[in-house]
């Protein structure tokens, strides 16, 4: 068995292949609901039920899905240029770390002036902290996965020093967490007594502007030729290196946005669990949105609503709530597989 390249795909044949994997995923879910002694009809009916079966529950879908949307987004640059950034959790909490640090009253100002100075600072942290496996891949040759990756675990025992020292609540019982940001500081909610916070829309609006960047810019254009055959960029003048070092600012900001809305919006303080895995789930965002920006947005809202309605499903059908974990790893697996055979035939000989 062998790869071929294959000439790219009309739009309708491109929408099939997600489509399949969609179908693919829940089959193999479906599956293992019977194992479990359930039926898979009544189970993913009481999913879309827990996820968007009243306001509530699609409000808790839309507020679970707004950190995946930035994460998504991270995820879905920095491949476009073939920087391999898996450390979009390290870089979410280092933005929650610069809300905290700015936003628990260290910074007098009115809160229009105060959230979106919070909102820069924390990108230039995730920036910077993705700046710093990106020389490393492009001066010295060492690979950004392993950088990236084992920054999450760095970030995240640095993060316990902070909130076992100086960030550590002194009103907090004991507990590892830190003070609770100042009101000038918090996000406002979308609809008064709900969860939902207008970080959604900050999400939103950074999916159009980064689709914009990608399609209609310059910079766009350059990351998707770097992405597609860096030798071949740098031979038409592209500065290869320049770019990437653009595309992980970018990557890095939009993966600390993340920590921001977290703790700006929802949570109100800094915990040790803020996310449960955020950043490695704006991986299968991405992919499922086949790296489009606009596509995150649909994306985030369907794997938010897995973990939503499969919270919901768990408790009336009394089958474990790790099979949401298992459909998303699941359409992970099956996306990959159908981006490839987008782009290659399979031969047999």
């Amino acid at each position: 068995m062998r790869l071929e390249p294959k000439p790219a795909p009309g739009l309708a044949v491109a929408l099939l292949y997600p489509v399949g994997a969609i179908v693919a995923t829940i089959v193999i879910a479906s599956f293992l609901v019977v194992v479990a002694g359930a039926s898979p009809f009544s189970v993913f009916w009481l999913v879309v039920k827990g996820a968007a079966g009243s306001q509530f529950a699609l409000l808790e879908t839309l507020t679970r899905a707004t950190p995946l949307i930035f994460t998504g987004l991270a995820v879905a640059v920095a491949f476009r240029a073939k920087l391999w950034n898996i450390g979009a959790e390290a870089q979410l909490y280092i933005g929650a770390v610069v809300t905290v640090v700015l936003g628990t009253g260290a910074v007098a100002m009115p809160s229009p002036a105060l959230i979106p100075l919070i909102m820069i600072c924390a990108m230039l942290a995730g920036a910077l902290l993705l700046l710093g496996p990106a020389v490393l891949k492009v001066r010295f040759g060492v690979d950004e996965v392993v950088t990236t990756l084992l920054l999450n675990f760095i970030v995240i025992l640095f993060v316990s020093m902070l909130l076992e020292g100086a960030l550590k609540d002194p009103m907090g019982l004991g507990w590892p967490q830190s003070k609770r940001v100042i009101a000038d500081a918090q996000l406002p909610r979308l609809i008064q007594g709900k969860r939902l916070h207008l970080g959604f829309v900050i999400a939103v609006a950074s999916a159009v502007v980064v689709w914009v960047i990608m399609k209609k810019s310059t910079l766009g254009y350059e990351m998707r030729a770097v992405g597609n055959n860096a030798e071949a960029a740098r031979f038409a003048g592209i500065p290869v290196n320049r770019v990437l070092m653009k595309t992980a600012l970018l990557s890095g900001g939009l993966a600390a946005l993340a920590g921001f809305s977290e703790v700006a919006g929802l949570k109100g303080n800094l915990t040790l669990d803020l996310s449960p895995g955020f950043g490695y789930t704006g991986i299968v965002v991405a992919m499922l949105a086949m790296l489009n920006p606009l596509g995150v947005i649909a994306s985030a809202i369907f794997v938010a609503g897995i973990f939503v309605g499969a919270d919901a499903m768990s408790r009336s059908a009394g089958v474990p709530s790790y099979i949401a974990q298992v459909m998303v790893a699941t359409a992970l697996l099956t996306m990959v597989t159908a981006i490839m055979l987008t782009r290659y035939r399979i031969r047999w000989r």
